[in-house]
This record gives C-alpha cells, sequence and structure tokens, in this order.
C-alpha cells in the first residue's frame, strides 16, 4: 500500500427523513441565537419556511444567492449580516445558497448551517469560489466548512427530474476525481466508490418515481460521501474546466459538469487504469467514462455544451484559460488535446472506447 496522508474534517451531520424538525436543536448546539437564512430568489418560499421554524432565532432573510457567487452579491450578505448582529447563517437550497454562506464565512467567521436540497455535495468541503471581473476563483478554508448539516430528503422530493439527474452527476464528478487526486488515501477511495454507486443507483428510480423516498435518501447520501471526498482530496482537470466554463461563460453549474465529466475521465483514462476500473465498477459499467456520459444521456440529461449555452467562439477562450493556474492531474495538459476535449464536449460526442 502506497504512504498517505488522512486528515478528518470536522462536522454534525443529522440524516434521516424528517431531519428538518432538529432545526432549533442545532441552532442551540451551535451556541447561536440570531441566524441569517439563505437562499436563492426561486427558493424563498422554503427560506421562509426556515425562518419561520427558526422564530426569534431568525434575524432575516437574504434570498438573493446565484451562481457561482459574484463578488458583489457576497459582499452584500455580508454587510446584511453584520447589519442585523447575525452570529450564525442558515443556507437552504444547492450549491448557490451554500456556496454564498460560505463566502460570508470566510470574511466573517460566523458559523454555517446547511440543509442542501439538491446533491451538489458542497456542504461537506472546505472549497469555495468567488466570481470577480468574470473570473471564477477558488480555494480551500476549513472557516468555510459548514459545522452542521441537515440531510432531510424530504426536501428533495419537489427537485425536478432533470435537475436531480445533473445535481447527481455533479457529484459523481467529486468522487470520480478523489479516486486519481494526487492525496487520495484508502478512505476516501472507499467513500468515493460507495457515493458514485449510490447516485448511479438512485438517478434511474427517481426518473422512474420522483416520489421514491428511498432513492432519494440513496442519492442524498451518495451526495454527502462524494461532497466529503471532495473536500478531502485534491481537484484534477475536470473541476478545472468547469469552474472556468461556469465562471466565464456563466454556463450552469450541474449540467456543466454533467458534460464535462466523461471527456475529462477520457482525457485521463491511460494515466489512471485503476481509479478508471473502480468508477466503472461502482457505476455498473465497462468503462468509466463511457457509464457517465450513458448515465446522462439515458436519463435526459444533457450531453452538449452547445445545449447549455456555450458559444463555439469562445472555445479557445476557454481552452486558453484552462491551461492557466493548473490543478494536479494524472495526465499533463497538452493544448491540443485539451482543445480537443472541449470540442467534443460541445459537439455531445460519446467519448470512444
Amino acid at each position: 500500500m502506497k504512504s498517505f496522508i488522512y486528515n478528518g474534517q470536522a462536522g454534525r451531520v443529522i440524516f434521516g427523513a424528517g431531519s428538518l424538525q432538529h432545526l432549533v436543536r442545532e441552532i442551540d448546539a451551535l451556541g447561536a441565537r440570531k441566524a441569517l437564512v439563505l437562499s436563492t430568489p426561486e427558493q424563498r418560499a422554503s427560506a421562509q419556511m426556515v425562518a419561520d421554524l427558526l422564530g426569534p432565532r431568525a434575524a432575516g432573510l437574504f434570498d438573493r444567492a446565484v451562481m457561482h457567487v459574484p463578488i458583489e452579491t457576497a459582499r452584500e450578505a455580508r454587510e446584511l449580516a453584520r447589519q442585523l448582529g447575525a452570529d450564525c447563517a442558515v443556507a437552504i437550497g444547492g450549491g448557490s445558497t451554500t456556496g454564498l454562506g460560505k463566502a460570508i464565512a470566510l470574511d466573517s467567521g460566523l458559523p454555517i448551517l446547511a440543509i442542501p436540497t439538491t446533491y451538489a455535495g458542497s456542504e461537506m468541503t472546505t472549497v469555495y469560489g468567488i466570481t470577480e471581473a468574470g473570473v471564477k476563483k477558488t480555494g480551500k478554508d476549513q472557516r468555510v466548512l459548514p459545522r452542521t448539516v441537515i440531510y432531510d430528503p424530504e426536501l428533495t422530493l419537489s427537485l425536478p427530474v432533470g435537475m436531480s439527474v445533473t445535481s447527481g452527476i455533479n457529484a459523481i464528478a467529486h468522487s470520480a476525481e478523489g479516486l486519481y487526486g494526487v492525496d487520495t488515501n484508502p478512505i476516501m477511495n472507499l467513500m468515493a466508490k460507495e457515493g458514485i454507486a449510490a447516485i448511479a443507483r438512485a438517478l434511474p428510480a427517481i426518473r422512474n418515481d420522483p416520489s421514491d423516498i428511498a432513492a432519494r435518501s440513496a442519492a442524498l447520501y451518495g451526495a454527502w460521501l462524494c461532497g466529503t471526498v471532495m473536500s478531502n482530496v485534491g481537484m484534477a482537470l475536470h473541476h478545472k474546466l468547469c469552474h472556468t466554463l461556469g465562471g466565464t461563460f456563466n454556463l450552469p453549474h450541474a449540467e456543466t459538469h454533467t458534460i464535462v465529466l466523461p471527456h475529462a475521465l477520457a482525457y485521463n483514462a491511460a494515466a489512471a487504469p485503476q481509479a478508471m476500473r473502480d468508477i466503472a465498477a461502482a457505476l455498473g459499467a465497462d468503462q468509466a467514462a463511457q457509464g457517465v456520459f450513458d448515465l446522462a444521456k439515458d436519463n435526459g440529461a444533457p450531453v452538449a455544451l452547445k445545449d447549455i449555452g456555450m458559444q463555439a467562439a469562445d472555445l479557445d477562450k476557454a481552452c486558453d484559460i484552462a491551461l492557466q493556474n493548473q490543478y494536479a492531474n494524472p495526465r499533463p495538459l497538452e493544448r491540443l488535446a485539451i482543445r480537443r476535449l472541449l470540442q467534443q464536449a460541445f459537439d455531445g460526442q460519446r467519448p470512444e472506447a
């Protein structure tokens, strides 16, 4: 067995249908008294429900979280938290809302309680991302890791099937890259394989019956594991490409991950054969890249960047940005090969076996 380093992340997880009922107890356990509730505009009703549950512990509500955390939005939310005297934030929603909570915590140190309603997995990571002047900058900081996460599968029942599929494959990306990260370790490998398998089983069941609480639970369980892997193991080519495409061209986050992942895996396949075998086995497929592509396409997810707003004229620029400040990757980044990868993702081609 090769040498490795493992650092456990502190965090409290409350998992199970109906877990939202424990919200007040968990706020008290944080030692907090005034919570700022965060959401996107679309999830204001859920945020209001949380504020109502908190009663006098709710300091206020900020419902303007958006994708990729523009720095202007982060500053606005930080200032509101300061004005209200909030001593914690409650983020209900997906990665956009959790990301906003992280941006607040990074600057102020406020503890975050996350209530995920998608499978993004951001709530389990020390990774943050803030977009300024059209460039998304990411980093890791222990301050942004939510102190408590409430996973209530009942809150994901209303997540549309299409969003469920892309959100789930976004989570799979965290574990897939974790299996060939430079700082992987046996514990993360176990979590990665289990997380991928749980989501791969859940997504077809959710598409068949969106009200299947067992499938929703499995997907949320997988998202928890995949997010944990992302927090403990470094990101590689796939995440670099998605941060570039999302932050610079404002493409939808989960859909971008869904489309790019098969091509990033194909790029790295020869350089990380054991990881590819593990991913394929977890998917129940013959090969990793093709298995992810088929999981997406067979369950109605987009598979082409051209279908989610990417312009062909921007592919060269995307390639140039992706080659800057490179993440560690099993295979060195080669301009012509990366440009070809982007073209295939743009066109929606199934990776070659």
